[in-house]
């Protein structure tokens, strides 16, 4: 098989269009190949809140679990807002219990005194009530010393009646309507601090999944603006292959189709799964135009190595795939 002559250049990845399907004859081995590289879909760890970056726990190249702590921002405010929603929160719970248990021990015992006092009065103003109307009969007192101890009579008799109806009231809860308006307050508490917790929270994050730290963009001590990512990490999943095929095999490719890949020290070929095919054409860059293939059009192809054999591929790091 004829070997074509092309001049390679390192070019960065957003240039998929730079680079060439390569077909080769390798020795005996009569299989096309394809020249690519390796891709990675990166994941930017970064806080919904602003803030100075206090700490960072990782450094590029290592390796991190899932949850293993990344960073942390200055969070005073946010520890304080916190606290006063669990503040206001117990408060709000306290005061819903209390309506609900009506007044205290000693409140009930102080009505209950007071009746006491009432009755007892009630009984002498009954007692001077009924002498007086004695005396009326006889003659011995006149009519309105008569009416003023009715009066008292009846005034200390609806005291009594006062003071029970009270005692009862004390035995009460709140009404339902206090209760439920109170409940609600309790609910909105609940809420406010929930929020506050989650400000917080995004003050320390941690590691979504496994993966390698691929850059720390910000040093301790510096600010950090909302939205601003921190951390950007590697999951092995993210790994992908992207070589360049023409038109003449496009049309054949499959998605989950397997190819092999080769690579510089990646010892034996690394198996990967093919998850997209490119619909656009791209010219070949003018750097390796010749007259054989300054008229080929070529497509872009992604692929996905199998998790084992993730590790062994590295972004920027070019490949040759062999279709299966």
């Amino acid at each position: 098989m004829r070997t074509l002559s092309v001049f390679r250049r390192t070019l960065p990845a957003a240039s998929a269009a730079s680079l060439l399907l390569l077909l080769a004859g390798c020795g005996n081995d009569h299989n096309a190949f394809y020249q690519g590289y390796v891709e990675g879909d990166y994941v930017y760890v970064a806080s919904s809140e602003a803030g100075r970056l206090d700490a960072l726990n990782v450094k590029r190249g290592q390796q991190v679990t899932p949850d293993a702590p990344l960073f942390a921002l200055e969070a005073t405010r946010e520890r304080a807002a916190r606290d006063q929603a669990s503040a206001q929160l117990a408060a709000a719970i306290a005061q819903l219990e209390d309506i609900g248990t009506g007044k205290r021990p000693p409140e009930v015992d102080v009505s209950r005194a007071q009746l006491a006092q009432a009755e007892a009065a009630s009984r002498r103003s009954a007692s001077q009530l009924q002498r007086d109307t004695a005396q009326f009969r006889i003659g011995g007192i006149a009519r309105a010393q008569l009416d003023d101890s009715r009066e008292q009579a009846q005034s200390d008799a609806a005291r009594v009646r006062e003071l029970k109806a009270q005692l009862e009231v004390a035995r009460l809860p709140g009404r339902d309507d206090q209760r439920r308006a109170q409940a609600a307050q309790v609910d909105a508490a609940k809420a406010t601090l929930a929020q506050a917790e989650w400000t917080l929270a995004q003050k320390r994050l941690a590691s979504p999944a496994a993966g390698q730290v691929f850059d720390t963009l910000y040093r301790v001590g510096e600010w950090v603006p909302a939205g601003s990512p921190v951390v950007s990490l590697l999951p092995p999943g993210n790994i992908k292959v992207r070589f360049f095929v023409p038109e003449t095999v496009v049309g054949s490719l499959k998605i989950g189709q397997q190819a092999m890949l080769r690579c510089d020290a990646c010892g034996d070929p690394v198996p990967v799964h093919i998850d997209y095919v490119s619909t656009q054409a791209e010219y070949t860059p003018p750097v390796i135009y010749s007259r054989e293939s300054r008229s080929k059009l070529v497509y872009m192809v992604e692929a996905r190595p199998v998790p084992e054999a993730a590790a062994r591929l590295h972004p920027g790091q070019p490949v040759e795939a062999t279709l299966q």
